[in-house]
């Protein structure tokens, strides 16, 4: 929830202009210097020792060239450490080598520690030779010894994947390590496509875009601002090069959590920190899939997800009373339009408090009703919760903060804010204490209203006031007549510390604006003296690790929550919704590099508000986005106080479009399922770019107009106003439409024209796949009890040919999605066609769980088979099958082509054949065969 974007734009815009005119400029963006060439900051460091250590790392000393004072005075002396942690994980730190400096907390972000800056520094008995090389299975430590520089290469083909070595260039200068600006470089090649670097809206794609501004530094920013810092922080990117015909896939982290500019010139890549230390981690790949895994190995899994958030969600800020709610859920079942969750924005709360329920408008037992009612047909309900706890002495929640003594301090006191209640405090979710407060407000809420997951916004965290803040007496504040977001505190700009005005300013906001605006102030201090200033970022991924906590420990159930804000790591705990959007078809657009990116991070249970958050969509807007939406990961409509109301049904079109969209979605469950499961096992994106599943097809390393669901679903949208068909990039190979499995492309490698009149949107399955499917229903509940059908794909009319599949299923209530426990079953796919035989046959681990559920497969499909369209020598397990005498039904129909239509003449002949009226328990082994017809 955020302010109205009309209003946001004037009351931002009058302040920016005011800021711009009285600040001053020390150096960091500005839109008419960004990519001059580079001030040069100091001469950089030697490298005065290096030993190996007993852990198997190695350990040095680096000493400054020559002084410099330009954004302060340099650290003398540096500690370097460099270990293989792995056979895919290179760690490169750097750090004060004699005191201990700020790092993303070790129990926030476990990970092994390196040696503790020592007092003495010594020099190594053995002279650093020119170039050492420190080397691993695949990636290999090199660095010269003055001016130091570093760089890694893969040892398989001798490619450079980091060189912080500028050869002379102008292109960047020497490394720097001051207190409050460090800063590093990379040499990068001219054809290498980068991916990552958020959170921001990006208007040019997935790719990161040569001169873009990419700062990152978690704020309050709608994602309608582009190229701006938002709200999240991931200082990671994948970079993907061929080396020949060969694809390369590896990635880079920079594990810091202090703002920082990071400059993307196409030949390099420059990082310019405020703050923390170098701790940079190179994962090896080399497949796009193999980096991801490698990367959330690291940092976290993604959570598991229960079955429901896989289904439809409805939100709106401005669901004024229970009534309301109640209606939103019988029209969605009237318009026949599926849906799993209905959700409260702050509308519930008393007074914007959290945890507590509107007495008059939410009162607890007409709600406690409409929860029990909901929740017998398998339906959920989710609330918002806001980090800001209101100052109030009558209420429960505050005077239990201050009893437990929570807050994040200023001068000693709690720190003093304004969001939606008022005057607020923030919980210090650094601190042990808070977070059992926040696991027994949590409970308590709970047994007032029985939640089934929690939102967690304006985490960044967001402030409607900055500075230092009294409460206004003699006037109530706020009012209760003008709009809430206008601060109305007494307040002063705090600048009086180095860590409010800091020599290098960050792009902030995108206009360098001072980086406790509309925030904390950064000389808060929270637990253990950490200051703000360091720790801004991590505010909403340790409320997250919080909130995690505190489900976990309600009922045993598997959480689920849904953050704003995000850091590196967040995935492992936490759902994540691209923020503040507007119903634009460039908004629509932009969700999708979005989407893609926060799959990469490691948080692939991702998706934008469908129809826009800002007023307002048109009718014809918002059926396109359904066809989009449907298909993100986490699918929710979500709107604006201010909007015109904006639910589905809302519209005769749009319901037609949602019906259509959602019910593929609701067939596709469990293969939905199942990608979250590996997204859990591996980190695998369920939403992904094109070039994760054909990294060598150069032309779709920058195409986000379209998008993949796992490695074979790919989903073509129109996302242009008034077209009835949408040019798609088809990768080589065969693809078959899902809602229309006759029709097919057969692909080379180019761009197909399809139609895609109002209610219909393109996707197709790509060859060598078995796609488990269901019948679909209203709620993910009773559709998940449906029969299962096998979608079988091979290459369009080919005499011979393979495809795999999986699926998993479990008791999604249950924390851990594993198997192992009796309450889950995994099933791995198999097909061949080999000279007019087709065999289809399962391998299942863990059956019981499947069997005692009575799921049963009950309809097999095979596309693109060759051969006559009679089928004969039906075999089931072995045995021969009269389909007669089993009420099984055997058909076949020939497929279009869309490649014929355009080549006009045809090239290939392929079928559909179905095989109905099966009764092949899930949860056993099964094997079928049969024969297909020569053609004549």
């Amino acid at each position: 929830m955020s302010v109205p974007i009309s209003l946001l734009s004037l009351t931002l815009s009058s302040f920016c202009l005011l800021l711009v005119l009285i600040s001053r400029f020390s150096g960091g963006y500005s839109s008419s210097s960004s990519y001059a060439a580079p001030t040069r900051i100091g001469k950089g460091y030697r490298l005065i020792s290096i030993e190996k250590t007993s852990d198997g790392g190695f350990l040095g000393h680096l000493q400054v060239n020559q002084k410099s004072n330009v954004y302060g005075p340099d650290i003398p002396l540096l500690q370097l450490y460099v270990k293989h942690e792995s056979e895919n994980r290179l760690r490169v730190h750097i750090t004060d080598a004699e005191k201990q400096r700020w790092e993303v907390p070790y129990n926030l972000l476990p990970r092994d520690q390196p040696p503790a800056p020592k007092q003495a520094i010594r020099r190594s008995r053995k002279k650093p030779t020119s170039v050492l090389e420190i080397a691993g299975s695949e990636l290999i430590f090199l660095h010269t010894i003055d001016p130091f520089s570093f760089a890694v290469t893969r040892r398989s083909n001798g490619q450079t994947l980091f060189n912080s070595s500028s050869g002379g260039a102008d292109s960047f200068g020497e490394m720097a390590f001051k207190d409050q600006y460090l800063e590093i470089s990379t040499q990068l090649p001219e054809d290498a496509s980068l991916y990552g670097l958020g959170e921001n809206t990006q208007p040019h794609g997935i790719k990161l875009y040569p001169n873009d501004p990419y700062t990152l530094y978690t704020t309050d920013k709608s994602a309608i601002n582009l190229n701006t810092d938002l709200y999240g922080s991931h200082p990671v990117y994948m970079e993907l090069r061929n080396v020949g015909d060969k694809p390369y896939a590896h990635a880079v982290l920079l594990l810091n959590s202090n703002g920082m500019d990071v400059f993307y010139r196409g030949n390099s890549l420059t990082y310019k920190l405020i703050g923390g230390v170098f701790d940079f981690y190179l994962f090896v790949g080399p497949t796009p899939l193999d980096v991801v895994d490698q990367y959330t190995s690291f940092i976290g899994r993604p959570a598991p997800m229960p079955y429901w958030s896989l289904g439809f969600h409805q939100c709106r800020w401005g669901y004024h009373n229970l009534s309301v709610v109640e209606d939103v859920v019988e029209n969605y079942k009237k318009a026949k339009i599926p849906l799993d969750v209905i959700w409260n924005d702050d509308d519930h709360m008393d007074g914007h408090k959290d945890f507590t329920l509107n007495p008059i408008n939410y009162p607890r037992p007409k709600l406690l009703a409409f929860l029990e009612k909901i929740h017998s047909i398998g339906m959920k309900y989710i609330v918002l919760i806001d980090p800001g706890i209101g100052v109030n002495s009558s209420y429960g929640v505050y005077q239990r903060a201050i009893a437990n003594d929570v807050f994040i301090k200023y001068e000693g006191e709690p720190y003093l804010a304004q969001v939606w209640p008022g005057a607020v405090n923030f919980p210090d979710f650094l601190n042990p204490k808070t977070v059992a407060w926040w696991g027994d407000e949590i409970q308590r809420f709970h047994e007032l209203v029985p939640v089934d997951g929690l939102w967690i916004d304006m985490n960044e965290a967001s402030n409607f006031c900055s500075g230092k803040c009294t409460i206004p007496e003699g006037k109530q504040c706020p009012s209760g007549t003008g709009p809430g977001w206008e601060c109305c505190l007494d307040c002063k700009n705090i600048s009086k510390t180095r860590w409010d005005d800091p020599p290098y300013k960050i792009n902030a906001s995108g206009l360098q604006v001072p980086i406790g605006f509309k925030t904390i102030a950064t000389s808060a201090v929270h637990y253990n003296g950490v200051l703000e200033y360091d720790a801004h970022s991590l505010y909403g991924f340790s409320q997250a690790i919080a909130t995690h906590k505190a489900l976990q420990g309600l009922e045993g159930k598997r959480p689920f929550i849904l953050s704003r804000s995000t850091y590196v790591g967040s995935g492992k705990y936490a759902a994540h919704w691209t923020g503040d959007n507007k119903g634009t078809w460039e908004d629509l657009k932009y969700s999708i590099s979005t989407v893609l990116n926060f799959g990469i991070f490691g948080v692939p249970m991702v998706g934008a508000d469908i129809c826009g958050f800002y007023p307002a969509p048109t009718e014809e807007l918002c059926n396109r986005w359904i066809e989009v939406g449907a298909f993100y990961p986490f699918s929710r409509d979500h709107a604006n106080y201010y909007s015109p109301r904006q639910e589905l049904y809302q519209w005769e079109s749009v319901t037609k479009s949602a019906q259509n969209a959602l019910g593929m979605r609701y067939k596709l469950l469990p293969y939905l399922y199942t990608l979250t499961y590996f997204a859990h096992i591996s980190g695998a994106p369920i939403a992904r770019p094109l070039f994760f599943s054909f990294p060598a097809f150069k032309e779709c390393h920058g195409l986000s107009t379209q998008f993949l669901l796992g490695s074979s679903l790919m989903v073509s949208p129109v996302l242009e106003q008034g077209e009835t068909n949408v040019k798609a990039l088809f990768p080589p190979g065969s693809w078959y439409n899902v809602f229309d499995m006759t029709q097919t492309v057969v692909s080379k490698g180019q761009y197909f024209t399809l139609d895609a009149p109002l209610h219909v949107v393109n996707v197709h399955l790509y060859q060598n796949t078995i796609l488990p499917m269901q019948q679909g229903g209203m709620i993910s509940k009773e559709a998940r009890m449906t029969p299962f059908t096998l979608i079988v794909s091979f290459p369009a009319g080919a005499s011979k040919g393979e495809a795999k599949g999986s699926l998993y299923l479990d008791n999604d209530e249950l924390p851990e999605m594993k198997l192992g426990n009796g309450y889950s079953t995994y099933v791995e796919l198999y097909a061949t066609l080999d000279q007019g035989i087709v065999k289809v046959w399962s391998e299942v681990e863990e059956g019981k769980f499947a069997i005692d559920k009575g799921w049963i497969i009950e309809k097999v499909t095979a596309l693109g088979v060759g051969g006559s369209e009679k089928i004969s020598a039906l075999e089931i397990n072995g045995s021969p099958v009269a389909p007669d005498a089993c009420n099984i039904e055997l058909s076949s129909m020939k497929q279009k082509h869309l490649r014929d239509l355009e080549d006009g003449q045809e090239n290939s002949k392929s079928l559909m054949v179905d095989i109905t009226g099966l009764k092949l328990p899930v949860g056993e082994n099964f094997s079928m065969s049969w024969k297909m017809g020569i053609q004549g």
